[in-house]
């Protein structure tokens, strides 16, 4: 457990070491974080404040939350494109194959794939989002 840094919000100090815990590999990317109640148990921290501190991470890029899933460490990139100021947002996750991308890749449906994301904000505004899958593994 952290030490209290006084005169900060309680759920800043847990999202600086859930940050923390994600930039250093502890959590890797694509991994999913702790269940609310672990993170309760593990900080002595109410629900609520275990939420503020999540949204601080997705706020930042750090985490995604999918519903009924649970909330899953970013791999994303940052970088700003030369002309526009545009960001980009990339993250590399493993994904369950749905019946159109098994279709596609000639696998089982629920098949591991590799999902690529890239995001392309200007300002806040989402000026484009693509997605392209490959297979998990090699098939030989």
């Amino acid at each position: 457990m952290p030490t209290p840094h006084y005169g900060q919000p309680r759920y800043h100090v847990i999202a600086d070491e859930l940050r923390e815990r994600i930039e250093s590999g502890v959590i890797p990317p694509g991994a999913l974080l702790p269940p609310e109640s672990v993170l309760t148990a593990e900080f002595r921290a109410s629900r609520g404040t275990i939420r503020q501190a999540l949204a601080v991470l997705r706020k930042n890029g750090l985490a995604t939350t999918e519903h009924g899933r649970g909330t899953y460490a970013n791999a994303y990139a940052f970088s700003h494109a030369l002309s526009g100021g545009s960001d980009v947002q990339k993250r590399e996750r493993e994904v369950a194959a749905d019946a159109e991308l098994a279709a596609l890749f000639g696998v089982e449906i629920g098949a591991p794939l590799i999902e690529f994301e890239s995001v392309t904000r200007k300002g806040r505004n989402v000026s484009a989002v693509t997605r392209t899958y490959r297979l998990s593994s090699p098939a030989y």
